[in-house]
């Protein structure tokens, strides 16, 4: 091992203890070695974690890290008790990085204040993508979309490539596909290229974005968070900037809640207006086809394509939703808000200056009942025979949700059916012809370190907000207007089945309102 400079007394054994109990993921020792109180840093390229407590919580949650060597050491004494040094690693099954650390002594004990880790380069990352090309399928080469990038959720067909469903046992059974899916199409023929298949939660029986086969995809956001789900590898490469466009899907909010988490712009489709064919169902009752953004314009733009509307209209006052009139809230949604959020939201309306109406939903949580049994009865009819037949296949969550399902009656899903006939109706006439807005989700993503219960908590919360649009059958645009707790939150807004272009106009025009307009979309 190569040293560049001089220990100073009593810092090359804290140094070498401290890389000892890394190879060992002792955290007892690592959390002794690292400088007490709230103004220790650690970055890494997810970002910074500030204080000894949240850098601790990581580190007992993160299950160790990569074996490797120490092949350098530079030393540089900033003074008596500070003392920066930079150590070169060569993980052992390839690739390299570097750790930079700041060590202080106080006490006559040496302890790191700041420390930065620059982890190996990494092909790609397969938490975001399964298959990634440059492109993997070319777009026409011309047409209002050239140059776009998109990210296909892994539902959705594409020539040549295999529907994955996020779960490894499905996709080594899958054949190949002979045709693009019309999404995919649709977007290609208007010069788009498909950069890669990006992950989904198995199935897209899942909100979390976190996939027993291929981790927890990132935050592009909001890095120590969790990205969401089920449309959560296309919602991170947008996030990130790896792509400009993710095509997905929205059942009960797989789309709109990674759009909340990581900052983005998010449509879900009225149900049925954009072809599902060739779409891996999941509850065909529900399932939608949307689209992810980083910024307004190029959501308008797909918008426009998928409805015969490509040209950004002049939004002169036609249109009830674009002409300025009340926007309807719902206490019932509001106090569904966690109260940071709700706070943020109320910010929001005063500063948009729309005049609001009350409006009155029917039961949060009888919406999201419905919702559950007729998307469980659906899901255990689609995929319940092949579930039965590979056990051990699927993580633990979604065999817990595939067993529940399973457990559906006739009898149960009859009424669910019944009453969501009932439900539809109902939303349908209190939306009427105006925009219910309320947040997207109760509040910020969970912590990536947040437990399977937690989560669980998080998304049955996140069900009773959702599910407006998933049981009323209606379009939804989530707007990245607010900060919670230094993370994103969406604003949602609902509106009449069909007036899907309006509902993006309307969005465009409130975002204007409070916020500057995102730069347009490039390849990256």
């Amino acid at each position: 091992m190569r040293l560049t400079g001089t220990w100073p007394a009593g810092l090359e054994s804290a140094f070498h203890r401290y890389e000892d109990a890394l190879m060992r993921d002792d955290a007892a020792v690592l959390d002794e070695l690292f400088e007490p109180g709230p103004d220790t840093l650690r970055g890494d390229g997810a970002g910074v974690l500030r204080g000894h407590e949240q850098i601790s919580a990581f580190r007992s949650a993160r299950g160790g890290v990569a074996r490797r060597a120490l092949i350098g050491v530079d030393v540089q004494v900033l003074g008596p008790d500070a003392v920066l040094v930079v150590g070169e690693s060569r993980f052992l099954d390839g690739g390299r990085g570097l750790q930079t650390q700041l060590w202080c002594r106080t006490d006559g004990s040496w302890r790191i204040r700041t420390a930065h880790v620059t982890g190996r380069a990494l092909a790609f990352d397969r938490s975001v993508w399964r298959v990634l090309g440059d492109p993997l399928v070319p777009g026409s080469g011309s047409g209002p979309l050239a140059g776009v990038c998109v990210a296909v959720k892994d539902l959705i067909a594409v020539r040549g490539q295999v529907v994955g469903a996020g779960n490894p046992t499905w996709q080594a059974e899958a054949d190949i596909e002979d045709e693009h899916a019309p999404a995919v199409a649709m977007l290609l023929d208007a010069g788009a290229e498909v950069t890669g298949i990006a992950r989904s939660d198995e199935f897209a029986y899942a909100l979390a974005g976190r996939n027993a086969h291929s981790g927890t995809t990132p935050n592009g956001a909001a890095p120590r968070r969790i990205g969401g789900g089920s449309t959560s590898g296309s919602a991170s490469a947008v996030a990130l900037g790896q792509a400009d466009l993710g095509l997905g899907t929205d059942t009960a909010g797989s789309l709109r809640v990674p759009a909340s988490y990581q900052g983005l712009w998010g449509l879900r489709t009225t149900h049925g207006a954009v072809s599902r064919k060739s779409v891996l169902p999941l509850a065909q009752t529900f399932d939608t086809v949307g689209w992810l953004t980083r910024g307004p314009e190029l959501l308008r733009h797909v918008a426009g394509i998928a409805f015969g509307d490509p040209v950004e209209p002049q939004r002169e006052a036609e249109d009830p939703l674009v002409r300025g009139d009340s926007l309807l809230l719902s206490d019932a949604l509001l106090d569904a808000a966690e109260p940071g959020t709700r706070s943020a939201f109320l910010a929001w309306v005063e500063r948009v200056g729309r005049p609001v109406r009350s409006v009155v939903l029917p039961d949060l949580d009888d919406l999201a009942e419905t919702l559950r049994v007729v998307q469980a009865a659906e899901a255990h009819r689609n995929h319940g025979d092949w579930v039965a037949a590979h056990p051990g296949a699927l993580g633990a969550d979604v065999a817990e949700r595939f067993a529940a399902a399973a457990s559906v009656t006739a009898e149960q899903e009859s009424a669910a059916r019944a009453r969501l006939v009932e439900l539809r109706t109902v939303l349908r006439r209190v939306v009427g012809n105006g925009v219910l807005a309320f947040p997207t989700v109760p509040g910020p993503a969970p912590d990536r370190t947040a437990d399977t219960a937690a989560v669980l908590v998080t998304r049955r919360a996140t069900l009773r907000m959702t599910s407006v649009a998933g049981v009323g059958g209606l379009p939804a645009v989530s707007i990245p207007a607010l900060r919670v707790d230094d993370a994103p939150v969406g604003v949602c807004l609902v509106g009449p089945a069909g007036a899907d272009l309006a509902l993006v106009d309307l969005a465009i025009d409130l975002a204007r309102a409070t916020t500057p307009e995102a730069a347009p979309a490039t390849c990256p």
